[in-house]
């Protein structure tokens, strides 16, 4: 297992407000699978990568358009800091705490 392992309670700051989720990651390697799963649905990973304790993945969200969205994110113990990029509209922040 990983250090970078795990489901982390997070909040992405969107243009629709706070959006909770829970992202699980499954690292083999240099590479992930994984999940974000919120009210708006579940994305599946794709693309992801393992560089020391940093991630990056896409995510194709579905609604409220079609959009590929460019994830990344530093581990640091327990944290999680990130951003997801979203066309036109703008990075978002993404910040979360592994679950116990």
């Amino acid at each position: 297992m990983s250090q970078v392992d795990g489901s982390y309670d997070c909040v992405t700051k969107s243009p629709m407000g706070d959006q909770k989720s829970v992202f699980t990651v499954n690292s083999d390697g240099d590479s992930f699978t994984g999940q974000n799963a919120g009210a708006m649905g579940s994305l599946d990973v794709e693309n992801g990568k393992v560089d020391g304790n940093r991630l990056t993945w896409t995510m194709n969200m579905k609604v409220p358009m079609p959009m590929t969205l460019e994830c990344e994110a530093v581990i640091d113990g327990d944290a999680l800091t990130g951003t997801i990029k979203a066309g036109a509209f703008g990075s978002m922040a993404m910040t979360g705490t592994r679950q116990g």
